[in-house]
């Protein structure tokens, strides 16, 4: 079933049980009011009754032509019937329009309650709404509705009890209610089916979106493939959900485009050492050489597996640090002591006179791990070396700034072009100054070096100039000193790879 159906459906079953519960409570509503109207009806016929009841000290007397009585003259089947009958059950009197008929209905027996004096008793039998008044002396006179007999003779009857009965025939409240049952489920039904016409129509209307985003998924040949999904433009959740998926897209396009690139060089640059291993291998064994032309074939093979592996160690961290969510466990470091233990490591370098380290005034600490960090920094000052002449400084500074310490590593190179700076962290991706400069490296270096300190919790930022050197600044998370200071840690050993 299609999510239009499925919505359709619901609301439409909403929509009948309101429209069925407020056509019952409105259908009850009206038939408690037309039979609350029948029963005040039937109290005043009552009420008319009994004032023709004259009350004496020893007996009733129905005297209805002392007061003129009009009540039941009209013969139609809307006016009241009663009937006046002696304790015993004898007739005594009824009104004209009831000449030829049976009323009171009987029997009666179990239609009313026993109730005496003023209350009124109602009942319905088939084919008429009854109510019923049973005068008895005794509650008439504790009512303080009796008085002396008149002085002189008297020869009206006179009652113990008198039982008054007047009816309503219900017809007309009937038919008056099967016309209203008949014109709420007419109404109901004819908006029901209104509001379903209305309501499939619009759900498939505002579902037209998710069908041509559907189909245009579908005619995509592969999963890479450019573009997205057409924007419906309707402004509500629909469009978000497009640009949201196309935004996924691209992302995955580029993710993709990424690892194809990347996969790419890392063939490329994998099959040069090892073209390079077969080839000089092949040589040597051409024919017998001399002891002193194996060393040498051997160290440029120990050379060149050296670098194979640095790419190798290198491929694997990216790769590592791509799929691991938590970053790696720190200590707190004295980061101008450990820079000043790491700088003495180069000290046989031949440019080891060019590196300046500027100390702050007071310590910089902050966390992280220290196995993790030296590859940082060698593969920065490997940077900078390589990429400035000989007798120009390599500045290294630590200091502390707004809750962060910060490490910078500035050189006085060939720097970088503003189009080349977004590249520089790309795996492989090697600036074409270095080319021209014949600057060795395989382009890892500095795709190692943003994935640790990322990993670390830090950020990188690069200010660079063509001709005026770059500066690479790493701000880390600051901590406060331990009580013990630890001892500068001992490198890693990882080998620079190169920018």
């Amino acid at each position: 079933m299609s999510l239009s159906s499925r919505l359709s459906l619901f609301f439409l079953g909403a929509l009948a049980a309101v429209l069925l519960g407020f056509s019952g409570t409105l259908y009850v509503l009206g038939r408690s009011y037309l039979t609350r109207q029948l029963d005040e009806h039937l109290e005043k016929a009552l009420d008319t009754l009994e004032a023709a009841v004259d009350v004496e000290t020893d007996g009733l007397e129905w005297e209805p032509q002392d007061r003129r009585l009009t009540l039941g003259m009209d013969p139609g089947v809307e006016h009241v019937r009663w009937a006046v009958q002696a304790g015993n059950g004898d007739l005594v009197d009824r009104s004209p329009n009831v000449r030829g008929a049976d009323f009171p209905p009987g029997p009666l027996t179990g239609v009313f309650p026993e109730v005496f004096g003023d209350a009124t008793a109602r009942g319905e039998v088939p084919g008429w709404r009854l109510a019923r008044r049973h005068l008895r002396l005794p509650e008439l006179q504790r009512l303080g509705k009796g008085h002396p007999r008149d002085d002189g003779p008297d020869d009206d009857v006179e009652y113990a009890e008198l039982i008054l009965t007047v009816g309503l025939s219900p017809a007309p409240v009937e038919a008056g209610l099967q016309r209203l049952a008949l014109a709420l489920a007419g109404v109901s039904t004819a908006l029901w089916l209104l509001c379903a016409a209305l309501g499939r129509w619009l759900c498939r209307r505002a579902l037209i979106p998710v069908v041509q985003m559907a189909e245009a998924a579908r005619e995509m040949t592969t999963a890479d493939e450019p573009g997205g999904l057409p924007s419906p433009g309707t402004g509500d959740e629909l469009e978000d959900l497009g640009r949201a998926f196309n935004d996924l897209l691209a992302r995955r396009h580029e993710a993709l485009e990424r690892q194809r690139r990347f996969a790419g060089d890392a063939s490329h640059q994998l099959r040069t050492p090892l073209a390079g291993l077969l080839s000089l291998v092949e040589v040597i064994r051409r024919r017998p050489r001399a002891a002193e032309e194996y060393e040498r074939a051997l160290d440029q093979v120990h050379g060149e597996a050296t670098r194979l592996r640095q790419i190798v160690d290198s491929l694997l961290f990216l790769a590592r640090a791509e799929a691991e969510a938590t970053p790696p466990e720190g200590e707190p470091i004295d980061l101008t002591a450990w820079t000043a233990a790491q700088l003495r490591r180069w000290s046989g370098h031949p440019r080891a006179s060019d590196l300046r380290l500027e100390e702050p005034d007071h310590p910089v600490w902050l966390r992280a791990s220290p196995a993790l960090l030296a590859p940082v920094l060698e593969n920065l000052l490997d940077n900078a070396l390589k990429y400035s002449e000989p007798g120009t400084p390599v500045a290294v500074a630590c200091r502390r700034e707004e809750g962060q310490s910060a490490l910078a590593v500035e050189d006085r190179g060939c720097g970088l072009s503003p189009e080349e700076v977004p590249s520089i962290f790309e795996p492989f991706y090697r600036a074409p100054r270095s080319h021209r400069l014949g600057r060795a490296g395989v382009g890892l270096g500095l795709s190692v070096v943003q994935r640790i300190v990322t990993a670390s919790g830090g950020t990188i930022a690069v200010e660079t100039a063509p001709g005026r050197g770059t500066r690479f600044v790493l701000r880390f998370p600051a901590c406060e000193p331990p009580m013990a200071s630890p001892a500068p840690p001992s490198p890693p050993a990882l080998q620079p790879a190169g920018r």
